[in-house]
């Protein structure tokens, strides 16, 4: 479980790093916010996305 844990760590951390990597490009805009913040809200959404199915994943690995 502990593996799962640090998944689990890793994911929020990445999905933070990318949130406020997107709000500075937002806050600043300019050509690399016209360029990436489409990405960057993708990944965002992507990276919740598996950090919840991993969280799901070990919660029903605790239930058993």
């Amino acid at each position: 479980m502990n593996t799962m844990m640090l998944l689990i760590a890793l994911g929020i951390l990445a999905t933070v790093a990318i949130l406020f990597t997107g709000l500075g490009s937002m806050v600043k805009g300019g050509e690399f916010d016209d360029r990436h913040s489409h990405q960057l809200m993708f990944a965002r959404v992507g990276l919740q996305g598996f950090t919840l199915l991993l969280l799901v994943v070990a919660v029903l690995l605790n239930l058993h």
